[in-house]
């Protein structure tokens, strides 16, 4: 597999969604799914981490599976609102790395 950057993944995302897609969800379907994946992934740590195990009736998950599903969704979110992840991702580790840099 090759190393993309976010520009690269969020175009790879974007041609998807418009050849086998169909096109973006609204923003808030967008928001639902995204809410959605973060609350299996929630429950996936439970299950793993936390006091409540996984029923043995229940399927086995991934958590890189299910950590790769809240990313996709964050793209198309951020390709529908004409978001460059990219720089935001440079910004934000700017941010980190000046003004929090002695805060951790």
């Amino acid at each position: 597999m090759s190393d993309y950057t976010l520009r690269e993944i969020q175009q790879q995302v974007d041609d998807w969604v418009q050849e086998v897609g169909k096109g973006y969800w609204s923003p808030h379907e967008m928001l639902a799914r995204l809410v959605e994946e973060v609350g299996e992934t929630a429950r996936l740590i439970n299950h793993l981490h936390g006091i409540k195990k996984k029923k043995e009736s229940e399927s086995a998950q991934e958590l890189s599976s299910e950590l790769a599903d809240i990313l996709f969704a964050v793209i198309c979110l951020a390709n529908t609102e004409g978001i460059d992840l990219q720089e935001s991702f440079e910004q934000m580790m700017t941010k980190y790395s000046v003004r929090d840099k002695n805060r951790y």
